[in-house]
């Protein structure tokens, strides 16, 4: 069995990504920010430990000095009930700790943290009981010494510790100090670590997305920026100079820029936060652009659309056919000394949707393929797809350039 694969960042000696720590501790409580067990989370556990074990060892030792009126036993008791409660709060977590470092399955190592805890609590229980045995003896006969202890309530003493009630809340008492101070209360963070942070990689895994998915609306809205203006004042150049030699041409034109620009206002009008289209809304774009370019070329321009009615609902990115049909316009029918043709399909299997878009035109040429338009075409097809799509330009044997978008065969959600 191949060991448990850690998130990535997940590492012992590593603090905790900040979404992973419970309550986001900080300060006195800042060892919580490591892995549980790690030698990181025991060392500054052991000095947040070190304050009040040692002025808990403190009172114990002022206290014992004061009932046996002997400094030396009182500094004895303090300095065994300190470095007894040091170890009581440190064997389970430390034995869980080389459990960890032992890096097994996932499985073992939670099984494995567990007995280590447990197996530290018995170990607490044999150290203090071992304390205890000395220190209670010392404090007996120094206070016996001084006349604060007489021997009948020495013997009185020890019956009631030996009483029922007084073993009942001795056992309860000191199994939740083991537990406490053993690591028990850890186990809990321990056992939702794993989750907390793998919550972690997927909250930081959709923040990107979202980014991504922010930072690909505004490059599309850059390059409507971009687009819009030149084809406007084109058109419009266009216009005027058809006014007087051919108003009939030049009112059509105007009713083409009309219809393309009513079928566009979707897209122009979003405030920056773009999102889908359908491939129907996008073929009509494209058809309005297609008659406003024939118009304007006066007639050099022939095109056919063709997309069965079935697919006309799909979800579609925004401008990729539009931008396609536009470079075929721009670089391969506007350079031709006569008339050409521009044929958009999209074709559908089990394997992909195909949008095609082929021109008659001047064909590739040097450096054709790289421009701000078919890059922001893969670059939204990167953000949405990943590889499930692309952008592929190729020579036609009959002359002209044939432009492929393929798509899944089904979008995500």
């Amino acid at each position: 069995m191949s060991a448990v694969t850690e998130p990535r960042g997940y590492a012992l000696d590593k603090p905790l990504p900040s979404a992973a720590v419970v309550g986001g501790m900080q300060g006195l409580f800042g060892y919580q920010r490591f892995p549980v067990f790690s030698l990181p989370w025991l060392g500054r556990r052991a000095v947040v430990f070190l304050i009040p074990i040692g002025g808990l060892a403190l009172m114990t030792s002022l206290g014992t000095w004061a009932v046996s009126q002997d400094p030396a036993l009182g500094a004895v008791a303090g300095g065994l009930l300190f470095v007894s409660f040091m170890l009581m709060s440190f064997a389970g977590p430390g034995l869980a700790a080389i459990v960890r470092y032992l890096r097994w399955p996932l499985r073992f190592e939670r099984s494995g943290v567990v007995l280590a805890v447990l197996l530290g609590m018995g170990i607490s229980y044999l150290i203090d009981r071992e304390a205890s045995s000395r220190i209670e003896p010392m404090v007996e006969q120094g206070m016996t010494e001084s006349g604060m202890l007489t021997e009948a309530q020495r013997v009185q003493a020890r019956d009631l510790e030996r009483s029922g009630v007084a073993v009942v809340i001795n056992l309860m008492f000191l199994g939740g100090a083991y537990f406490l101070l053993g690591g028990g209360l850890a186990l809990r963070g321990y056992f939702s670590e794993q989750r907390r942070v793998l919550d972690s990689a997927r909250q930081a895994e959709l923040a990107d997305a979202r980014l991504a998915a922010q930072q690909s609306a505004l490059r599309l809205s850059l390059l409507q920026a971009q687009i819009a203006p030149h084809f406007l004042f084109n058109t419009l150049a266009s216009v005027r100079a058809l006014v007087r030699r051919d108003p009939e041409r030049a009112e059509a034109t105007l009713d083409a820029l009309v219809d393309h620009l009513r079928a566009c206002m979707p897209r122009l009008d979003t405030g920056g936060q773009l999102g889908l289209t359908t491939l129907g809304r996008e073929l009509e774009a494209c058809r309005s652009y297609l008659e406003l370019m024939r118009l304007r070329l006066g007639g050099r321009l022939q095109y056919g659309i063709d997309a069965a009615e079935a697919n006309l609902e799909r979800a579609l990115l925004p401008m990729l056919l539009l931008t396609l049909v536009e470079n075929a316009v721009k670089h391969g029918i506007e350079p031709l000394p006569g008339p050409g043709r521009i044929d958009l399909r999209v074709e559908t299997s089990n394997e992909a949707v195909r949008l095609v878009v082929e021109d008659s035109g001047a064909g590739l040429k040097p450096g054709l393929g790289g421009g701000v338009g078919l890059a922001n075409i893969r670059a939204q097809l990167r953000d949405r797809y990943a590889d499930a799509a692309a952008l592929a330009l190729s020579a036609r044997p009959q002359g002209g350039v044939r432009a492929e978008i393929r798509l899944p065969p089904e979008e995500p959600a």
